[in-house]
């Protein structure tokens, strides 16, 4: 996912040789290699930031949820728990059918 953005792998790194130069190793080698090394290391800092924050905000909408689930269970212990008769819509119709028949039975045309 991410190894298109890093350039080292730590086996890179762990075999790396500079030349040596009269004085030494060629510091403007050197200093290039530690460049790549610490556009690296920013690299992996932003992602690690970026992977916290997503994991921040995941287990918050987890929470969030957890709370949501604990509230319709309640309300479903509390709506069974009630003791009104659960109204469904073949009572309406019944009590429809029985209206009509009230209000046109009545009627004379």
């Amino acid at each position: 996912m991410y190894q298109n953005k890093i350039t080292l792998m730590p086996q890179d790194i762990l075999e790396k040789e500079f030349k040596i130069d009269t004085r030494g190793y060629r510091l403007k080698e050197v200093d290039q290699f530690l460049d790549v090394i610490i556009g690296d290391y920013e690299q992996f800092f932003k992602i690690i930031n970026n992977l916290e924050q997503e994991k921040a905000d995941l287990l918050g909408e987890i929470m969030k949820l957890k709370q949501e689930l604990r509230n319709a269970r309640a309300n479903a212990e509390i709506a069974k728990s009630t003791d009104t008769p659960e109204v469904t819509n073949v009572d309406i119709m019944r009590r429809l059918a029985q209206l009509e028949k009230m209000v046109y039975g009545k009627q004379t045309l």
